[in-house]
């Protein structure tokens, strides 16, 4: 009862605040100051009694030392208190001050809740149920379990349809009379195969923001399970190809809605420690869904041809939302679709997710999926072998995602497509040049099915299930919706168009020429990871949004000076006593008064200066920045001099809302 209680406060609580958000920024763009309630809290809570006016925040578009920053941290006890109190009040949640309190306590320095003292300390019982926490990450409430078992079977679902059309290739152009070697044939049956995808990339995916805003996350599903389940029954009924691909652009359209949603439900509702795991059950029981469908595939190929501990997570989501809100400000669907590529800490995870996505089709995946049957057969298999062939993809590709589960937050997302990309390429080429062995050998099949399977090993715990998990989690709550609907598009979009033009692809160049496309294909994107791709492991979906304030020419200097000659010191070298040093480092700074900036001349009589940030700056004069500035940090060495003054001297200017001068963030400049 408990637990149920909390999830329908939680709920209540982040509809109170999202209606406080937007009269806040209504009240803040129409120039109205303290004229609601919302607005005065918030000026108040934030700014005169809280974070800004104890400690410069770090600029979550142009994280040039790559802090990770609490936004609780440095603010003194008693201040914190007092806009707790405040904040429960405001959203209806005054009978629960004394757990918000004891929450934001916490959630403010999470490694020392021992040392909590006053009216707010925590019990024995709850310290040994926050060790338990860290120590045994997967102890988490049932029901936890149940939405992350819930969202595996919307994708297991989504597999199975995306499979379906596999065994189908063998039969269906036959039936509708579009089974000849004609190019207006072959680009018939690319496009019925790709339009789910066209279906979901083109409407599905951009349905997912207004179908959120005005269903909430629970109705979105429901919506596109509906949707989901109507049109695969209307294919099964359709007499001709016309009716069988419009049921097949709506069945995308159910597909897009669903995985632009469930992938963040599920992230939103998991823990740091363990959301990698969680979340990537989305691709995980795709792939068991791709194994059903490979399955019903095969058996139908004979048949004929057709508490407390919320609370401390409650309040530290809403002092990171706060700082989200400063950056976005208010925002419609168009304008959010628009920031997705103007706004700086928004563009690097658009970037990233882009990146994983893409490379899901540049790996080969989907032409394995789509057209396995139809390849087999192409190798010189029969077609009840060549079905047989292709259930064995589909069983290996679901068995091997499981190890992701431990995977993908002990190695990381980064590390695992760094691996695993390689490795794909080399399996695909190696299929391919198997196909160079005369059919009549009783190897050739055997050998092509064998590196297609290898494939598959490498592919199922890494570029199978990251890029969902991915996407689902690199935008800040502001943008999350119409950010991942950008990144699935992005997937089922090139989805689309490699079944398209994949049979041609084929026909042109046989197994061999196409095998080696996508060995390339991988190369490609093995280096577009890389260079482009932040870790994300065990990261709060508030820390995230300072991993993503760094700027990407950082990130890749970082990437190209530090880590690539580590690596080749370590792994060719064999220097095994190479270190590598980290680019994000956390704030650790709990003092209450911030450090002494490096700017301290200024000279009023001499024009402002405008910093790349955006930030104004009434210095021209600076001085070194001390050994313990907040400018000397690791991976700071990608950054000039003047610019870490520059950012101090925005930094200062930060520390005081009404102090001198005037700090306007660029991406809520008025137009």
């Amino acid at each position: 009862m408990a637990l149920w209680t909390y999830f329908c406060l939680l709920e209540q609580a982040q509809n109170d605040l999202n209606k406080s958000d937007t009269a806040y920024n209504e009240a803040r763009v129409s120039g109205v100051n303290g004229s609601r309630k919302a607005s005065a809290y918030r000026y108040e809570a934030s700014t005169e009694n809280g974070r800004h006016d104890v400690k410069a925040h770090v600029d979550i578009n142009n994280n040039l030392s790559a802090k990770i920053s609490n936004p609780l941290a440095g603010i003194p006890r008693e201040q914190l208190l007092e806009q707790v109190t405040t904040f429960s009040k405001w959203h209806g949640l005054a009978e629960y001050v004394h757990l918000m309190r004891r929450g934001a306590l916490v959630a403010q320095d999470p490694a020392r809740f021992e040392e909590i003292t006053g009216p707010e300390a925590l019990c024995a019982e709850e310290i040994d149920a926050l060790r338990r926490e860290t120590v045994h990450k997967w102890r988490v409430p049932w029901l936890l379990y149940l939405t992350i078992i819930t969202c595996s079977i919307g994708a297991a679902v989504q597999g199975w349809d995306q499979e379906g059309s596999n065994g189908a290739n063998l039969s269906f152009p036959l039936q509708f009379g579009i089974g000849t070697n004609s190019d207006h044939d072959v680009f018939l049956v690319g496009l019925i195969n790709s339009a789910p995808y066209l279906g979901s990339s083109l409407i599905g995916c951009w349905l997912s923001d207004p179908f959120n805003a005005t269903f909430g996350r629970r109705g979105t599903i429901f919506i596109s399970a509906i949707l989901c389940l109507l049109t695969p029954i209307g294919g099964a009924l359709t007499r001709n190809w016309q009716q069988f691909l419009i049921t097949r652009i709506f069945l995308g359209v159910g597909m897009g809605i669903k995985a632009s949603t469930v992938p963040i439900f599920a992230a939103e509702n998991s823990p740091a420690s363990i959301r990698g795991a969680l979340v990537m059950s989305w691709q995980m029981w795709t792939a068991f869904g791709i194994f059903l469908g490979c399955s019903a595939n095969l058996a139908v190929g004979q048949l004929g041809k057709i508490a407390w501990r919320p609370a401390r997570d409650l309040y530290a989501i809403h002092a990171q939302v706060e700082i989200e809100a400063e950056v976005v400000g208010k925002s419609t669907y168009a304008k959010r679709f628009v920031q997705l590529f103007t706004i700086p800490r928004v563009r690097r995870a658009t970037l990233a997710s882009f990146v994983v996505m893409i490379g899901q089709q540049m790996c080969g995946i989907n032409i394995i999926a789509f057209y396995s049957s139809s390849v087999f057969r192409e190798a010189g298999s029969s077609d009840f072998n060549a079905l047989l062939a292709s259930w064995g993809f589909g069983l290996v590709n679901f068995i091997f995602a499981w190890p992701a589960i431990w995977t993908i937050d002990t190695f990381g997302r980064r590390s695992l497509l760094l691996f695993t990309f390689p490795n794909m390429a080399w399996s695909l080429l190696a299929a391919g040049l198997c196909t160079l062995i005369p059919k009549s050998s009783q190897i050739h099949l055997g050998l092509v099915a064998l590196f297609i399977y290898v494939f598959a090993v490498f592919y199922s715990p890494g570029e199978g299930p990251v890029p969902f998990t991915y996407s689902a989690e690199v935008f800040p709550l502001s943008h999350r919706e119409v950010g991942m609907s950008w990144a699935v598009a992005t997937c089922l979009f090139w989805a689309a168009v490699l079944s398209i033009t994949f049979p041609k692809i084929l026909a042109a160049t046989g197994v061999l020429g196409a095998f080696c496309l996508y060995a390339g294909f991988n190369i490609a994107a093995f280096i577009m990871i890389f260079l482009w791709m932040p870790e994300t492991k065990q990261r709060t979906l508030e820390e995230l949004d300072y991993v993503f304030a760094v700027p990407t020419s950082v990130f890749v200097k970082y990437n190209s000076t530090k880590v690539l000659p580590w690596w080749f010191k370590r792994n060719i070298l064999w220097k095994r006593d190479a270190t590598l040093e980290p680019l994000y480092h956390y704030d650790g700074s709990e003092d209450t008064t911030p450090n002494p900036p490096a700017i301290v001349v200024y000279d009023n009589d001499k024009p402002s200066v405008y910093s790349d940030t955006g930030a104004t700056i009434d210095t021209k004069e600076y001085v070194t920045a001390p050994s313990n500035s907040a400018a000397t940090a690791t991976g700071a060495d990608a950054v000039t001099t003047f610019t870490r003054a520059e950012r101090e001297a925005a930094a200062f200017r930060r520390s005081s809302w009404n102090g001198r001068g005037v700090y306007k963030h660029p991406a809520v400049e008025d137009a």
